[in-house]
């Protein structure tokens, strides 16, 4: 593990896939971390256990990002264990495809509270309570370049996190918190298999010039570089870690 930083992190959606891996990663690299999950505690304090037992210091906390009263609880609670936060990592999401003409409402309104509200609500506590000297990741999609059939609502959400992104970079001037986001092409996780055929799969391999999947530990340094010391000049922008996809 690397010297402590006494800085800390929070991570949406957490306990599983790019978020577990993000979480990992940020605890190595000396952050003090706040495992967030919606519902699967297990998962959660398996990620906390890992990182424990790997010299580090974590929290799982529970909050459905969509309820701004559950985010502001979440922070209180990061405070409370670790003293204040520098670091938030809006995380956490959920896609449905569909093409337009056949979208349902209840799965729009879902995307919708998650994705976008959902990040806004982490976004607006993090730039009233995040130390100075701070960092942002917000998360997008690459299909926001490629927009993809299907993908529209859960690109939709991905492009206002985008205009958000730049928006708040502005806002927070003064203060030295930079604010990014990381746009992902396909990454081998749960989410992505899911409901994919192995033929559909493959065709996903063959996309980027570098010929295959996406890992979260891919993705967990982009965070790592935007979250640390190296990345400090980088502020208001969309980083496409998709292997050159698009």
């Amino acid at each position: 593990m690397s010297e402590k930083t006494n800085k800390v992190g929070i991570i949406t959606g957490a306990s599983r896939g790019i978020g577990a891996a993000i979480a990992k990663r940020l605890a190595q690299d000396g952050f003090d971390v706040v495992v967030n999950y919606a519902g699967d505690k297990a998962q959660a304090d398996g990620v906390v256990a890992k990182i424990e037992a790997a010299g580090g210091r974590a929290l799982a906390v529970q909050a459905n990002v969509a309820d701004p009263a559950a985010v502001r609880a979440m922070f209180d609670q990061a405070e409370a264990k670790f003293g204040g936060i520098d670091v938030l990592v809006n995380n956490a999401g959920v896609m449905s495809l569909a093409k337009i003409a056949d979208a349902d409402d209840a799965a729009f309104d879902h995307i919708v509270a998650i994705n976008l509200k959902g990040t806004f609500n982490g976004l607006r506590e993090a730039a009233k309570r995040l130390r100075n000297d701070g960092r942002i990741v917000n998360f997008s999609t690459s299909v926001v370049g490629t927009k993809l059939e299907t993908y529209g609502v859960y690109t939709a959400t991905k492009a206002a996190v985008e205009a958000l992104t730049v928006i708040v970079a502005k806002e927070l001037r003064g203060r030295n918190i930079t604010v990014n986001a990381i746009a992902p092409g396909p990454v081998a996780t749960e989410m992505f298999f899911n409901g994919k055929t192995p033929e559909l799969i493959e065709r996903y391999v063959k996309m980027p010039p570098l010929e295959r999947l996406g890992t979260p530990d891919d993705i967990a340094s982009v965070v790592s570089f935007l979250a640390g010391p190296d990345g400090g000049w980088i502020n208001g922008q969309v980083i496409r870690a998709n292997g050159g996809l698009v």
